[in-house]
Formats: C-alpha cells, sequence, structure tokens
C-alpha cells in the first residue's frame, strides 16, 4: 500500500532478487505478491502460542491449514499394490494430538523415510495441508512440516518470541516459508512511508507504520498484536475513505441544471391521482431528493429500502419532478425484462398522465418511451425520434441507453435500478447525454448494512427506506427439509394447489434453467458443477426439468409456465403478461424474477435447492409474495442435513424479515473480499485486516476524517505519504473496482 523504492523492489528480478526466484514465482502467481511492500502487507491470519496447541476439533473440510500439534504415535504399514504387488508399499501413519482432538497424518511410497525418523511419539511441530476425509476420519495426506525444536539457533531466531505467526498460505508455500521470506524484507519496513496525517495518527494514539508493521510479523505479546492491527485497521479505513471523499469532492465541483417542480404540474397530478397515501419513510426520503434535485451540483444519491417499501414509486416522482421543471428522466434496469416490467408498471401508475401527445392524454401528461436492445427497428426509431425532441420525458431501458448514437433532448435526471455498481465510466457517458451532468439516483435492491454502504457506496449520498407501506401482507417462511421429511414437500404442493384454488397464484424457483447449454454457455459451470456434485451427489434442480415433473405429477391439471433468461425477449414478456393478467396459475422460474416483479395476486413461492442461493437473494425472491391483500407463504426446500452451515443459512431467512438483519448475517458467513466486489474476479481484496461489519467505528470515524482531509487539501499536496498509498490503492485493478464496482 504504502510504496517507497525501497518497498517497491520486486521480489523476483533477473539479476538479484530479494527471494530465491521459485518462491518469488509462487508469491506472484498464487498470492499476488510481486514487491517488497506487498509482502510486508501480507499479514498472518492468526498466531500459534508456543506452549499451546490448535483447534483440532474445528478444522474446516477441504481446505488448507497449518496447525501445531504434538505426535502422538507414528505407524509403518506395508501392503501390496499395482506398483507394489509383493507387499512392499509402505504406508506412515502418524497421529497427531493438541488434547481437542486427533488427527491423522499419511505419508505413502519413498516419502515415508524422512518423517518417519523425525516424527516420533512427543515431537512438536507445525503441520500444513489440505484436511480431507478417509474412513470417516479427519486426515491430512502427505503433509508439509517443521519441527519446532525450540533450541537451534535459526528456529529460535526465526520464531522469535512466543508467539508464531500463520500466514494465509497456499499448497505450493507454506507459512513458515512465507515467514522465513518477510524475516528477509522486514528491515525495508522502516522505510514505509506512512500515509496517515502525523496529527490524526497522534490524536489517536496510533503506532507509526514501521513499528506496526514489525509488531504484526514479530509480536512478542498479544498487546503488539493488537497495537499493529489497530493501526493497520485505521491504515485502510482511511486511504480507502480518502479515494471516496475525493470522488464525491470532485462530484461536488459540476455544474448541473437545478429541478425545481412546478406547484401544479405532472408531479402534482400523479400524487392526486394515487390511491393511498405516501409512508413517512416516501416523504422524507423524496423531501431529501427533491432538496438534492434543487441544486446547482448534480446529486448522486443512493436509495436503498427493504424489499417492497415503494422504491419505484420515490424514484417515480424525482423523475416526474424533473419532468415538470422541462429537464428528461431515464430509468436504467439491469434486464431487458427488468425493463419491460418497470415501463409496465410506470405506465398503470401513471395512466392518462403517460399518454402525453396522445388523444386521451391528460393536460400535463407526458410519454414514457421503452428503448431496448432486441426491439424492432420501427418502434426503436420511433423511441429515438421521442427522445431528441424532447416527447418522451420518460424513457426507461437497459444500458443500451447509453450507446453513442443516443441524444436526449435535456437529460436531468437519471435513475439506475441495480443490483450492482453503475460505473464511473457509464456515468460519463450519460453525463455527455446532458447539456450538463445529470442528477444520478442509484437503487439498490438489497438493503445493505450502514458500514457496507459507506465502504462500496461511499461516494454517494444515502437515502434509507426501512417502512413498508400499508396494506402489504405478512410473509410467513418455513424451511421444508425434504430428505429427512419427504412428506413434508408433498404438503408444500398442496398448499401450492390450495392457493391457486382460492384463486391465487404461484412461483415456483430453480437455481438452472436445466437445457444442455447451462454448461456449454460457460464450461466453468461444468468444471464447478461437477466438483460440487461430489459434494452434493446431484445436480442443482432444473426449471425445464421441474416443470415436467410438476405438470404430470403433484400440480397436473393446473396451468404451469416457464421463464427464464435464455428465452426470446418477445416470449419473457409475452409469459410475464399472462401471469400478471391471472392467466397462469403457477410460474417456474430461475432468478430473473428476483428484483421488479409485481404480481400482487401470487401469495406462495416455493424455493427448490433453497441452500443454493445466497441469503440476500432469498430475501430478494420472497418479497416477489405477499404483495397484495392476502398473506405470502415462502418455502425454502433443501435437502441438505441439519448440523450443515447451509441449513443454518436457511433458518436466518426463514426466521427474520428484516433485510438489514439479513444482510449483515450473510457478509458475517461470506468473506469481506465478496463484499468489495473483489472475491468474484480472483483478486486480492484491498481489506487485509478491515472488517466491514466488526470495525463500524473506525469506518464511520475514517470517513469523517477523510471528508475534513480532503475538504482542507484536495490534491493532497501536503501530504505526500497519503497521496502514495492511494497511487498504490487505486492501481488499476482496484480502480476499476471502485469505478465499476
Amino acid at each position: 500500500m504504502d510504496l517507497v523504492p525501497a518497498l517497491e523492489e520486486p521480489l523476483k528480478q533477473p539479476l538479484k532478487s530479494v527471494l530465491g526466484p521459485a518462491t518469488a514465482k509462487v508469491m506472484a502467481e498464487h498470492l499476488g505478491l510481486h514487491t517488497v511492500g506487498d509482502l510486508l502487507h501480507h499479514y498472518p491470519r492468526r498466531y500459534e502460542e508456543r506452549g499451546q496447541l490448535t483447534h483440532l476439533a474445528d478444522l474446516p473440510m477441504d481446505e488448507h491449514v497449518t496447525v501445531v500439534a504434538q505426535v502422538a504415535d507414528a505407524r509403518l504399514h506395508s501392503f501390496a499394490s499395482a506398483k507394489a504387488p509383493r507387499g512392499k508399499g509402505q504406508r506412515l501413519e502418524v497421529t497427531i494430538t493438541d488434547g481437542s482432538g486427533r488427527l491423522q497424518l499419511v505419508f505413502f511410497g519413498n516419502g515415508v523415510h524422512k518423517p518417519h525418523k523425525e516424527l516420533l511419539p512427543g515431537t512438536r511441530a507445525m503441520f500444513a495441508g489440505k484436511v480431507s476425509v478417509f474412513n470417516r476420519r479427519l486426515q491430512l495426506a502427505h503433509p508439509a512440516y517443521e519441527l519446532l525444536r525450540g533450541d537451534g539457533e535459526e528456529t529460535v531466531e526465526t520464531w522469535a518470541g512466543a508467539l508464531i505467526p500463520i500466514y494465509p498460505a497456499t499448497a505450493k508455500l507454506e507459512s513458515w516459508k512465507i515467514g522465513k521470506a518477510i524475516q528477509t524484507v522486514l528491515p525495508a519496513a522502516q522505510e514505509a512511508l506512512d500515509p496517515l496525517p502525523p496529527a490524526l495518527r497522534e490524536g489517536r494514539g496510533l503506532l507509526p507504520l514501521p513499528e506496526a508493521l514489525l509488531k504484526i510479523h514479530r509480536p512478542h505479546t498479544k498487546a503488539d498484536i493488537a497495537g499493529a492491527r489497530a493501526r493497520l485497521k485505521w491504515d485502510e479505513a482511511f486511504v480507502l475513505q480518502v479515494a471516496l471523499a475525493r470522488r464525491r469532492h470532485a462530484d461536488a465541483q459540476l455544474p448541473a441544471v437545478p429541478r425545481t417542480p412546478k406547484p401544479d404540474g405532472i408531479l402534482t397530478a400523479f400524487d392526486d391521482r394515487l390511491p393511498f397515501t405516501l409512508t413517512e419513510g416516501q416523504q422524507k426520503v423524496s423531501k431529501e431528493i427533491f432538496d438534492d434535485l434543487a441544486t446547482e451540483h448534480p446529486m448522486h444519491r443512493l436509495l436503498q429500502g427493504e424489499v417492497g417499501s415503494g422504491k419505484t414509486l420515490v424514484a417515480l416522482r424525482a423523475m416526474l419532478a424533473v419532468v415538470d421543471a422541462g429537464g428528461q428522466a431515464a430509468m436504467l434496469a439491469p434486464t431487458e425484462v427488468l425493463a419491460q416490467q418497470h415501463h409496465r408498471s410506470i405506465t398503470e401508475m401513471m395512466g392518462e398522465l403517460a399518454e402525453g401527445g396522445m388523444l386521451g392524454g391528460a393536460e400535463h401528461a407526458t410519454k414514457v418511451v421503452l428503448l431496448t436492445g432486441s426491439m424492432g427497428a420501427a418502434a426503436r426509431r420511433q423511441a429515438l425520434l421521442d427522445l431528441v425532441t424532447g416527447e418522451a420525458g420518460v424513457v426507461i431501458g437497459t444500458h443500451a441507453l447509453i450507446e453513442d448514437r443516443i441524444q436526449f433532448h435535456d437529460l436531468g435526471l437519471v435513475v439506475v435500478d441495480e443490483q450492482h455498481r453503475f460505473g464511473v465510466e457509464q456515468r460519463d457517458a450519460l453525463r455527455g447525454k446532458g447539456k450538463q451532468p445529470p442528477h444520478l439516483l442509484v437503487m439498490t435492491a438489497t438493503p445493505i448494512p450502514r458500514t457496507v454502504a459507506m465502504t462500496v457506496f461511499g461516494d454517494l449520498e444515502t437515502s434509507v427506506l426501512d417502512q413498508l407501506p400499508a396494506g402489504r401482507s405478512p410473509i410467513a417462511s418455513h424451511v421444508v427439509p425434504a430428505a429427512d421429511k419427504p412428506h413434508f414437500l408433498a404438503r408444500a404442493w398442496e398448499r401450492v394447489r390450495e392457493e391457486v384454488a382460492n384463486g391465487h397464484q404461484a412461483y415456483v424457483v430453480c437455481p438452472r434453467i436445466g437445457d444442455d447449454a447451462d454448461e456449454a454457455a460457460d464450461p466453468r459451470k461444468a468444471r464447478q458443477k461437477s466438483a460440487e456434485d461430489e459434494a452434493d451427489k446431484r445436480p442443482p434442480l432444473a426449471v425445464l426439468d421441474m416443470a415436467d415433473q410438476l405438470s404430470r405429477g403433484p400440480l397436473q391439471g393446473l396451468k404451469v409456465e416457464v421463464l427464464h433468461g435464455r428465452m426470446p425477449p418477445d416470449d419473457k414478456d409475452a409469459v410475464m403478461r399472462r401471469f400478471a393478467a391471472g392467466e397462469t396459475d403457477v410460474l417456474i422460474a430461475t432468478t430473473v424474477i428476483e428484483v421488479g416483479v409485481n404480481v400482487p395476486n401470487a401469495t406462495v413461492m416455493v424455493i427448490m435447492d433453497a441452500d443454493r442461493f445466497g441469503v440476500s437473494q432469498l430475501h430478494q425472491l420472497r418479497g416477489r409474495v405477499g404483495r397484495g391483500s392476502a398473506p405470502g407463504l415462502c418455502l425454502l426446500v433443501t435437502e441438505m442435513p441439519e448440523a450443515a452451515a447451509a441449513r443454518q443459512r436457511l433458518n436466518a431467512v426463514a426466521s427474520t424479515l428484516d433485510g438489514f438483519e439479513l444482510s449483515r448475517i450473510d457478509l458475517e458467513q461470506r468473506r469481506e473480499g465478496d463484499v468489495l466486489g473483489q472475491a468474484q474476479s480472483g483478486a486480492r481484496t484491498s481489506l487485509r485486516v478491515l472488517a466491514v461489519i466488526e470495525d463500524e467505528e473506525v469506518i464511520a470515524e475514517a470517513r469523517e476524517e477523510a471528508t475534513a482531509v480532503v475538504a482542507a487539501d484536495p490534491e493532497l499536496e501536503r501530504l505526500p505519504g497519503l497521496r502514495t498509498a492511494l497511487d498504490a490503492l487505486l492501481d488499476e485493478e482496484r480502480e476499476q473496482y471502485l469505478e465499476k464496482g
């Protein structure tokens, strides 16, 4: 992070490598460590105490682990095999213990001689390998090990102090080898340039950076570790928040056209025709948005809310306010299905107000246009014409809206309805569409804990809708353990039939489409699937198979249709229209129905293989039922055993309807990198010691400090160390993460 010449030195060089060339190569390829600075910022995952042993009882399956333990016994067995037919094959079984549990180590062939001599009962060592199961017992096959004699010069020197750092390692490079490499470069820590302004560091009583690096890698006491971690957490939180504060500061310097609605224009006419009153939350958030729209700088606001809290209505009122002020508003949806849905629900909500320029259109009406990539040429031409003349006040579409050819008359507001970030490149493309940069409202369907919002969406101001509108019905959720209690699944299908008999409709959701193109389209899926299948013994359930089974079996006689992402857009739209009109009893779908789908008459949802979905995804899906006056029911079907982590996750979803609470649970169960969009790309997360949920206070304080620093010195001219740290954080990969998210 804080790279200066000594720390910028590559680990691998043609002439003189800091480390051995082989070690440097493995570090670059498997751990993403290229320079001395990278290596110094590769912190220990945890520490073992010389006098204590690892908890063998809690080892995770299929993970690469490092344990410190004592040899209880070692036995050499002979056996016959294809390679050694005369019973000359050799297998060494070593049992290690830590008091809490025992673990079997196994060595074969020529690999038995060295451990047979060294791993004698009573010997203590560090062992590293992948945990597997053989004959229902945990074992490490051919683990690497390092004896802990505590007498040899080198061992005492290398493992100074009573605390042994255990580093995130790979099968190719054990923790203790990484530790030795770090000892080699540790003197360079003295030259680390401190990114924290001195006043901030001293005011908060934080260690200087060189001392923190020294103490995290070579602690003598637990207090050393705590002090070092506290300091390094501040670095990560502060540098990231400075990057975001600079983005906010730069955005605030841009000019924008203030958009104030006319007193009795289309917004007033729209409010008058609403059959209900806005919730307090909707009124409060609308006011925040209207205040922003009235300023001379572009609004950058994140609108997040509970599933079904009425975000679309709030966004539509903002769009109509801009139309009143003479501008145009564009809404971007992530998929065509969603764009079509938004177009349908917005034109329904607006009624004759959406029929501008048509016979029967109201006095203040405007035109609401849909623009997607798969439209016919004539319809597309007309839509483009309506945009450029200003005839269309509201346009809804996919990212096709920001193509070069598309011109607006006067674009005033962009609403992005996304599960994902909307990248800076796209924002710039849209800004170019307006005479001045348009205002921006980003809606997220997944409730995000406050700290994550501050970390991931830190360049946006945040509004939260946490009240459900009146008339929304409660949703009961239950886990259906199909393997333990098959009669529960039979009962689930009976419940579906009962709801349909009462005039309602149902969704059945499956993880997969089920045509062979599933795997053909993405060969990686086929590879992942086979690994999963080993664990789960069957592929995830598929929409097409389920539709077939249910139509012939438990749902025979009901009108069943399927919906998935690979259908032609017109077919998808036709299926959704029939379902919305009540012509279909049961819709069997993939997660294309996850957000934005609004069919108040649908009261029950059965999610097959629910353990294959994430917590927030299940919460999203569940939000599709209970949208009318009848209560909703969501059944989470799984074959996972009671004790499995996946079952705990489903129990959590069934136990609360609070999306913010669920998003916290979700985060605690997943790696931090996922949150920051890094894990998907396989890249390292920029957070090494900062935990987004646990370190809420640090993040909030760092945001305040960062905002103050940037306000006083936007270019950071007086803080060269901070500038260097920012450049390192915002190298190309992370720049893209911050921009595209």
